[in-house]
């Protein structure tokens, strides 16, 4: 009975192994053309002041029936990205149609800025089990983030639903045009961790630095 509860665990993890290192090799490869034929349910991550307009920015520029339905997150502690989101929705179609098309989230928020490391270490967890409980449950094809600390769990959580199989997600950072030098310090974890399947940068002298970001100028 041990050896086959052992048996059964090593097949489990040999498993995970397998779907972990198929994920990190198909990250950023194109989508399959059974998928591009459909619209497809975008998850796009919000985050407070600079970040939540330069979003808003490249969601208005989108095809909003190839991008649809479309859902925005938002921490819990932004009293305002949702409803700028909202008055965006609002503007492509009559009300109605809008509140239906969309949905508006929050998420707890990994840190506060000032926040001690050693608090940050429980409110990041909780934010983390927020974010795979918002994922899982929305399963979206694409997730749309600019550098908010929000996005991290919610990138991890896509990651793991394609190593569960559960949805294969495609995941597009684009880092803030504020950041001219240096990444943010979400976009350097999402970069050193290869998350992402797109990364964009807005500076030529980001690309310099990381080459596996994509330089397209100006998009925000």
């Amino acid at each position: 009975m041990k050896m086959e509860v052992q048996w059964l665990l090593w097949t489990v993890f040999s498993i995970l192994v397998f779907r972990f290192a198929f994920a990190l090799w198909s990250t950023g490869r194109a989508l399959a053309p059974c998928l591009s034929k459909r619209p497809f349910c975008t998850l796009i991550v919000l985050g407070s002041g600079g970040h939540t307009a330069e979003m808003l920015d490249l969601v208005s520029m989108l095809n909003h029936e190839r991008y649809s339905p479309r859902c925005y997150v938002a921490a819990l502690t932004d009293n305002m990205s949702l409803s700028k989101a909202q008055r965006l929705e609002e503007s492509f179609i009559p009300q109605a149609a809008a509140n239906h098309k969309a949905r508006y989230l929050q998420i707890y928020r990994s840190r506060e800025v000032g926040q001690s490391y050693l608090t940050s270490m429980v409110t990041t967890t909780i934010g983390m089990a927020h974010g795979l409980w918002i994922v899982f449950r929305i399963r979206p094809d694409i997730i749309l983030c600019n550098g908010p600390g929000t996005c991290l769990p919610i990138c991890i959580a896509g990651f793991l639903l394609k190593i569960l199989s559960f949805k294969w997600v495609v995941m597009v950072y684009i880092e803030s045009i504020a950041r001219v030098r240096k990444l943010s310090l979400t976009g350097l974890l999402l970069y050193k961790l290869c998350l992402m399947d797109q990364f964009f940068v807005q500076w030529p002298k980001l690309k310099n630095k990381f080459p596996r970001a994509q330089y397209v100028d100006r998009l925000m």
